[in-house]
């Protein structure tokens, strides 16, 4: 399937690219051949293949979620600049309306 320079230029608008005119033709071939090559796998036979979200097989590597304790507060804010009733203490990041 052949890109147009204008389809190029309309992508390039789209997604805010500047390109160049030497840019537009290069790109215009390279996406010609990805839609060939999308073209070309589209006619393969994959009944057989059933879906599957992932190649790989999924394990989790998580550790059990079992309760301990915790690091003391006072611990946990001796090195913070700035601390009140036990806690953080930080500028507002945003505006008292929002």
């Amino acid at each position: 399937m052949k890109i147009s320079r204008e389809q190029v230029e309309h992508i390039a608008e789209l997604a805010k690219l500047a390109l160049t005119d030497e840019e537009l033709e290069i790109y215009a071939d390279q996406l010609s051949a990805i839609l060939d090559y999308v073209d070309e796998l589209s006619q393969l036979d994959t009944s057989a293949i059933p879906p599957t979200a992932s190649v790989l097989p999924l394990s989790n590597v998580l550790r059990p979620d079992e309760a301990r304790p915790s690091l003391p507060t006072e611990v946990a804010l001796a090195n913070a600049p700035d601390a009140a009733e036990n806690q953080f203490r930080v500028a507002a990041v945003l505006d008292e309306g929002q």
